[in-house]
């Protein structure tokens, strides 16, 4: 076998980095409340326990990569140091200036509070440091982290949702990948507060948003679950609190869960569009039979991309995942995902973009309205498509995945804004351009009346061809796109993947870098954009740059056949069975 060039750590980092792990081995900060003392009133007489039995053997999803030229390997290993110091710049500037914070202020070098003020990117950036090979790094930061104070915040209100995959996600993927006791302690102490959140009446549903210092009281009897609950907050946290009940042996982390996992099986076919889930839920009720509009981008996004993602968590004991995975893409596929309208000079049989949809009494409307944060399909289609053998589905992640590819190569700056718009074509086989279909559409978009509207509306928002509107010109460092284009090329192996990778990274470093790290762009329309905003959230660490090194990293570096990952880009370990062999 050929022997891969690995990224060493400077001279006598082990020595360093194993007194650092010494220094935390058996310690952990106990804190100023324990939540495994705290009150639950709405008790639960009986929980649903982890599927039990040996895992089923499922398919494999990584691409069998041959040996690699020693040209190439040169080129993917020099892209993966420029990755691995764009991260390492940005880590000395967080633990210069806003050490244990949750963020830090890019342009500024300062630190803020914006997820409990319990050190947020600290937690998020953990996995990112071990895989990175920054291990002195990791020891620090896990020293850090026995010192939180989970018992107090200066939040009154906690996400549930945000607190579980940034922190609880982070914690327990670290410790999946270093085994350090400390870590899971402070897993166990973070996920007795969060299951407070599942306190409520009449059906143990978890809140929206947390009130701690609520929860510690003995003569409150829980609350009442949310009437109105976006359903990314109600059914995103399902892989966290699984993984932590497989790491702890307890059921009462899953049974959280998969209390909500039983509601979506029943209500999947009652919704206004049967296999979507529409936007808001009723969760005191039990009611999905209401809302009128679907999307899956913000705020449903993470439930549809964990149920593949359970399916292979729980090795494929539970079918109920497999069954609402099935039916919700299938619905997807028909309702949702469209191929954009662009002149016949461009690939556009081969792109596909996913938007949202809405229902009246005049039926299913599509709004070809695209997010950067909805990239995130193209991956989950090719997941799925491999861990539940459907060659349609990996096509549809190609598709959609060449979509955010164009988008990033469109825009002056190289990079893909929040949000735009594409007229949408009529069929996805056949698509001629037209050139009267584009200006109806943009003017429509824009309010405009005339071709010289038309004109000037091109001009002024910098259009290129195809798109019709920019609702949200930012960039905000998100990660779905090269989210996609990393599990697309390790399910397929396809080496142009690689390049388009790079040009995503370089054209936003370009933007982004600021004197102390990368701030979000205001406008990726302009070249060069002006200064970055002041803000860059822990996804930076934490997902982004995680996916740009792991794509230039020897693909059996987190093999998707044995991890899984969180929807903030922490992998967790998959459970053992034989493996299915493949000529593939």
């Amino acid at each position: 076998m050929a022997m891969r060039p690995r990224i060493k750590m400077p001279r006598n980092a082990h020595e360093s980095y194993m007194n650092d792990r010494a220094n935390v081995d058996g310690y952990v900060s106990k804190g100023s409340y324990d939540w495994r003392k705290a009150p639950f009133h709405n008790t639960i007489e009986t929980y649903l326990q982890l599927p039990a039995g040996k895992p089923r053997a499922l398919p494999p999803v990584q691409f069998k990569f041959p040996s690699e030229a020693r040209s190439l390997r040169a080129k993917r290993e020099a892209r993966r140091v420029a990755v691995r110091e764009e991260f390492h710049r940005s880590w000395r500037s967080y633990r210069k200036f806003a050490w244990t914070q949750d963020e830090l202020l890019p342009l500024t070098g300062e630190g803020s509070a914006a997820f409990g003020g319990w050190g947020a990117t600290l937690v998020d950036s953990l996995d990112t440091l071990w895989i990175m090979g920054f291990k002195k790094e990791f020891y620090e930061a896990v020293q850090a982290i026995a010192e939180i104070d989970f018992g107090q915040t200066d939040s009154t209100s906690i996400s549930v949702f945000e607190t579980t995959i940034r922190y609880l996600g982070g914690l327990l993927s670290a410790y999946d990948l270093s085994h350090e006791k400390v870590l899971l302690e402070k897993a166990i102490q973070l996920g007795e507060m969060l299951y407070r959140a599942f306190d409520t009446k009449p059906n143990n549903f978890p809140l929206d948003r947390l009130l701690p210092e609520k929860a510690k009281l003995d003569d409150e009897y829980g609350s009442y679950a949310d009437s109105t609950m976006c359903f990314a907050a109600l059914a995103s946290l399902t892989m966290e609190f699984t993984r932590l009940a497989q790491v702890t042996q307890q059921d009462k982390y899953y049974d959280a869960v998969a209390r909500v996992s039983v509601f979506l099986d029943r209500a999947q076919n009652t919704t206004r569009i049967p296999g979507l889930f529409p936007i808001y839920i009723n969760a005191y009720k039990e009611d999905a039979s209401h809302g009128s509009s679907f999307t899956v981008g913000a705020q449903e996004d993470s439930s549809y991309e964990y149920f593949p993602k359970m399916h292979a968590l729980l090795g494929g004991l539970e079918p109920v995942y497999e069954k609402l995975w099935k039916e919700s893409a299938a619905m997807i596929d028909k309702h949702m995902l469209f191929r954009p309208l662009l002149p016949d000079s461009e690939p556009g049989e081969e792109l596909l973009y996913c938007g949202d949809v809405s229902i009246s009494s005049a039926g299913i409307k599509l709004d070809p309205e695209m997010q950067h944060l909805t990239c995130f399909v193209g991956g989950m289609f090719g997941l799925a498509g491999r861990l539940m053998p459907n060659e349609h589905h990996v096509a549809l992640g190609a598709k959609l995945t060449e979509g955010c590819i164009y988008a990033y190569k469109s825009m002056p700056s190289g990079v893909m804004p929040e949000i735009f718009n594409m007229a949408p074509c009529k069929s996805r086989t056949e698509c001629p351009w037209n050139a009267t279909a584009y200006e109806e559409d943009v003017l429509r978009r824009n309010y405009g009346h005339s071709h010289a509207d038309f004109e000037d509306t091109v001009l002024e928002q910098s259009l290129p061809p195809g798109f019709t509107n920019f609702r949200d010109k930012r960039y905000l460092l998100r990660p779905e796109a090269i989210e996609s284009v990393f599990i697309m090329y390790r399910i397929t192996g396809h080496e142009e993947y690689l390049d388009h990778a790079w040009d995503m990274f370089t054209s936003i470093v370009r933007a982004t870098k600021t004197q102390f790290a990368n701030g979000q762009v205001f406008d990726v329309t302009m070249d060069p954009p002006i200064e970055p905003e002041n803000k860059m959230e822990s996804f930076w660490f934490g997902e982004t740059l995680k996916y740009f090194y792991l794509i230039f990293s020897p693909p059996d570096m987190i093999s998707l056949d044995d991890w899984v990952f969180n929807t903030e880009a922490h992998p967790f370990r998959r459970p053992k069975a034989e493996k299915m062999h493949t000529s593939a």
